[in-house]
Formats: structure tokens, sequence, C-alpha cells
């Protein structure tokens, strides 16, 4: 029979992780400028990032 180790019983300090809770949005790539949103190009830009081929 094993028995368990007085450190796994210790209490483990909590694990905050680095930028959690923190929004953020999608930055695109669109002739030549980064971008968040698509709300301030025109048409032919917004066609341009909707036919990119998306990598899984």
């Amino acid at each position: 029979m094993l028995m368990k180790s007085r450190l796994y019983e210790e209490v483990k300090p909590t694990q905050t992780l680095v930028g959690q809770g923190v929004g953020f949005e999608r930055t695109r790539r669109i002739t030549g400028y980064l971008v968040g949103t698509l709300d301030r190009f025109n048409n032919a830009k917004r066609a341009e990032e909707r036919d990119r081929v998306k990598h899984a």
C-alpha cells in the first residue's frame, strides 16, 4: 500500500494566470495594416479578409 506524501496534503498557493480576465480582440493584417475590427475599411479590404485561407 502506498502512503500519501505530506507535501501533497499541504495547501497549494492559488494559481493566477497572466492575462486572466483581460478581454482582447483578434488582430488581423489587412493590406499592411494591423487592425482589430473591419468597420473602418471599404468593401475591397473586407473581401480580402473574407477570401483568405483560414489555417487551423
